[in-house]
């Protein structure tokens, strides 16, 4: 029987007061963040992009729900997705949740940009659609949820704090928690923002820690985070940032020497076996092993 990743996400947040959450990019990415020890994985469309040469706005739902079913589909614990802002109107979004739940995800989050996404979002110019527009897709949303697996979870993301505040993304929150919607996600300027939107949430809040963001939101701890009463953190950059600089420094490496020269050979091959552990060597080598490796050839 097909394991309930939704179910079990729903399980996660009953029994967990606060849940961090690390993206990944790749499936071996998701077989880290699962092996260090975490309860859940993320795909962001911010990595998803930027692996694939092509930035968020680009990608197609294929391209996101790809990605984000690779990591699902190697890892027990559940992984949550961007799904951007549905891929289009009502109609379209509702087509991306059942996407989603078909490739084996636990849930995605939901935002109020326009559609296609612009480029300028990295600059954080946020082209937000209506309430109105906003509060309809997301309950659509929700209704394909409810018809496809009532445990998948529907995060309503809101970009307007980023330029209006609390005042203009509370009610969107607010409005997408009345139609449906599980969690919230926003995105506070500044520390006060930060404390008083999980007071004025109808619904849990989701906080998003961007690494390297150039717009100067805050990067609070997780026991902050919790003590101001956000159920889960999204760490939507470390691992991307961390490996290119690891994997450029390799390149340089290689292109000066022709050799790593900060890594030793011991190292390198502590990382190798590293990696084929993770990915299950052994295990294909015992069926070969009990196949077609044997010494003794028996009949076949």
């Amino acid at each position: 029987m097909q394991r309930s990743h939704t179910a079990d996400a729903r399980k996660m947040f009953k029994e967990n007061k606060f849940v961090f959450i690390p993206s990944a990019y790749d499936a071996i990415g998701g077989r880290l963040i699962e092996q260090t020890g975490f309860k859940a994985a993320y795909v962001g469309g911010f990595v998803t992009g930027a692996s694939r040469c092509c930035s968020e706005p680009q990608l197609s739902l294929h391209e996101q729900v790809q990605v984000a079913g690779d990591v699902a589909k190697t890892i027990k614990i559940p992984t949550f997705a961007d799904g951007g802002a549905g891929f289009g109107e009502p109609l379209h979004a509702m087509r991306c949740v059942r996407e989603f739940i078909y490739a084996g995800i636990a849930g995605i989050h939901i935002e109020d940009q326009l559609f296609p996404k612009r480029a300028h979002y990295h600059k954080y110019v946020a082209h937000a659609i209506s309430r109105e527009e906003f509060r309809d897709k997301i309950n659509y949303v929700c209704r394909a949820r409810n018809e496809v697996d009532p445990d998948f979870i529907v995060i309503a993301r809101t970009d307007t704090c980023r330029f209006e505040g609390l005042e203009e993304a509370i009610p969107r929150i607010n409005m997408a928690a009345d139609v449906g919607a599980d969690m919230g996600l926003l995105f506070p300027r500044n520390d006060e923002e930060m404390k008083q939107a999980p007071r004025q949430a109808k619904i849990p809040l989701v906080y998003v820690m961007s690494t390297g963001n150039r717009d100067g939101r805050p990067l609070p701890t997780q026991k902050q985070l919790e003590e101001m009463g956000y159920v889960a953190a999204i760490d939507a950059t470390s691992g991307l940032l961390a490996a290119f600089a690891a994997t450029r420094r390799v390149y340089k490496d290689l292109f000066e020497t022709g050799k790593v020269r900060f890594m030793s050979t011991e190292k390198c091959i502590e990382a190798r076996q590293s990696v084929e552990e993770l990915i299950g060597l052994e295990d294909y080598y015992v069926i070969e092993e009990e196949t077609v490796e044997r010494k003794k050839w028996g009949k076949r």
